[in-house]
This record gives C-alpha cells, sequence and structure tokens, in this order.
C-alpha cells in the first residue's frame, strides 16, 4: 500500500469514528430528555376554599398528582391576586416544570407570566381565563382547560325562559354575581343577559356581588328583599352565579316568610351536592352543571408537556343542565 493510500484509509476510519461517536451521543441526550427519567413537579395557585366547588377542585388536583406520581406544590392563595402572583414567582425560583393556576380575577398578571415566558416555564390555565394589558393572552399559557362560563349563563336563561313560560308578562330577576373582575362572574352574566334580550319581559332589576359565598350570597339577597319592599317591587326569580350563594339566599328568602323555589323561583351554577339536596327539597329550581373534577386532565396535559407533546389550546369540559325534577335521581352519582 502507497503512502497516500495508508493516509486516506486512516482518514476515513477516523471519519467514521467520529460519526458513530456523534451518533451514539445524540442517543444518549434523547433517553435523558425522556419524561420517564425524571419526576414531573408542578406548581398549582388555587383561588382559595370560598365554595364546595372550590373545594371539590382541590381534592381533585391533589388526589390525581398523587395517582399519577407528579410532585405537586400546592399553594391557597385565599382568594387574593398579590398571593397567587408570589406563588407563581416562587414556582419559577423553584424552577418547576409545569406552572398551573386559577386566577382569581381576568388582570394584571402580565409581569409574573412575563416571567415565566422567559424562564421557559409552560403555564396551564384552569378553570378561568385571563386578559393581558397589551399583546395576546394565549401567548401566555400553553392550555386553558374548563367550562365555557358564557355558555353557563345562557344555559341557565334558557332554562328559565322554558320553565316560566311567559311571554309578555313581566318577569322580575335578582342577580347575584359572583367575584367582581372573574371571569365566571363576567361571562355567566354575558350569557345570561344574551337570553334575555331574546326576551323583553324578562328584566333584572337588582344586580350586586355576593364574591361566590354562602355569607355574602345571604347578606346579599336580604338587602336585595329589604329595597324590593320598599320599592314596591316583586321579585319573581334568583339567578346565582354559583350554588353556594343560591343556598345562602334560600336562608335569606326563608327569613323573610318566602318559599323559595315557589314563591321565588331559583336557578344557579355548579351543580354541587347541596344544590342537589336544595332541589329536593322543593327550594332550588335547576342548577346548571360546571364541573370541578380537572385533576386527571390536569396531570394528563402536565406529563404530555414535560414529553414534548402539542396539546389543544382549549379544553372545554362536558356539563349538563340539572332540573329539580331529576334531582333525586342524580344526588347518588355526585361526586361533589
Amino acid at each position: 500500500m502507497s503512502k497516500w493510500k495508508k493516509i486516506t484509509v486512516a482518514l476515513s476510519v477516523g471519519i467514521m469514528m467520529l460519526t458513530f461517536a456523534g451518533c451514539g451521543g445524540s442517543a444518549k441526550q434523547e433517553t435523558a430528555a425522556k419524561p420517564a427519567d425524571k419526576k414531573i413537579v408542578l406548581g398549582f395557585s388555587q383561588i382559595g376554599a370560598e365554595s364546595e366547588w372550590r373545594t371539590a377542585n382541590t381534592e381533585s388536583i391533589k388526589a390525581s398528582a398523587q395517582a399519577a406520581g407528579i410532585d405537586l406544590k400546592f399553594s391557597d392563595a385565599q382568594q387574593k391576586q398579590e398571593n397567587q402572583i408570589k406563588a407563581i414567582r416562587s414556582f419559577i425560583q423553584q424552577k418547576v416544570d409545569v406552572i398551573a393556576f386559577s386566577p382569581v380575577v381576568e388582570t394584571g398578571w402580565d409581569a409574573v407570566l412575563q416571567e415565566a415566558k422567559t424562564a421557559k416555564i409552560p403555564v396551564i390555565l384552569t378553570d378561568r381565563s385571563i386578559k393581558m394589558s397589551n399583546g395576546k393572552a394565549e401567548d401566555y399559557y400553553v392550555t386553558f382547560m374548563g367550562s365555557d362560563f358564557v355558555e353557563e349563563g345562557r344555559r341557565a336563561g334558557k332554562w328559565l325562559v322554558d320553565f316560566m313560560k311567559k311571554d309578555k308578562e313581566p318577569v322580575n330577576i335578582v342577580e347575584l354575581q359572583g367575584t367582581v373582575g372573574s371571569a365566571p362572574a363576567i361571562d355567566r352574566k354575558t350569557g345570561f343577559e344574551e337570553v334575555l334580550k331574546q326576551n323583553a319581559n324578562y328584566k333584572i332589576i337588582k344586580s350586586q356581588t355576593g364574591d361566590f359565598t354562602r355569607a355574602k350570597g345571604k347578606e346579599v339577597m336580604e338587602s336585595f328583599l329589604k329595597s324590593a319592599k320598599a320599592d314596591g317591587q316583586k321579585i319573581d326569580v334568583l339567578y346565582a352565579h354559583n350554588d353556594d350563594m343560591a343556598i345562602g339566599a334560600i336562608q335569606a328568602i326563608e327569613e323573610a316568610g318566602l318559599k323559595p323555589g315557589k314563591d321565588i323561583i331559583i336557578v344557579s351554577i355548579d351543580g354541587v351536592k347541596g344544590a342537589f339536596e336544595a332541589m329536593i327539597a322543593g327550594k332550588l329550581n335547576a342548577s346548571i352543571e360546571c364541573s370541578p373534577l380537572l385533576g386527571d386532565q390536569l396531570m394528563a396535559a402536565a406529563k404530555d408537556l414535560v414529553a414534548g407533546k402539542t396539546i389543544d389550546k382549549r379544553i372545554v369540559t362536558k356539563e349538563g343542565v340539572f332540573p329539580a325534577e331529576v334531582a333525586a335521581k342524580e344526588l347518588p352519582n355526585r361526586k361533589y
């Protein structure tokens, strides 16, 4: 073999060795990036524990995380936005794999979500969506999973119109709104009012926040009853943005000497067990379902994200409408 041939063969072998060495390094890196090799850490900021619904939502997330083998870092914001922002910043500092939260209000998230984006930590919204001061909100989260609140408001309105069957006679409605500035309060009002615009004899004569709690629901309903009496108005219907406020209002109606569910028709949203018990007792007429059991969906999404999979930008929960006549049959099936 000539000198040049020996040099050519040596170079070819060297190039082949480098090529194989390069393929082997890439394979190791791909293996190291597999989600099965690491325990996923999920930081979740919950709004609080203001209702039966929220408690069921928290229990669902904790149980699903444990079942999925995910390390859940849970924070209760006690219905304060500043606490949620503090929790999200803590998750960023801890370099969790995924951040999820249910925003107490729609706005005010620009700075902290930009920090999460800069840190390249994916954010999942559960139950409630957000709005940004600048840019598209969708650019700051990977998915929003939960109910269609506008549709829930429409369902409540449609059920009411079908139930009352009054084409011309005036129907006076009082409304217990959720937390001011929150997505469900805004959207449930929007959807309900869409239906009322098509039925001019149905009018909201009083509307005020009950902050999604029983105590505030009772307090505001007492105020509605007193002011309606002073104004010479008859309250035909109570529309409550959640069941807990409706249950609190039922107590106020009874203390005023009226029969809830008969003297005042009541429709609310969530579908918690307490609402079904009230319907069986004849004190509440219908509850529009809003499922809090999002735990399994959230853990599946976290796993997919860590695995590098693409997930849907919007995941809508399937839900129903429950009038009083089906409450007794349905109650044993309720999980919250």
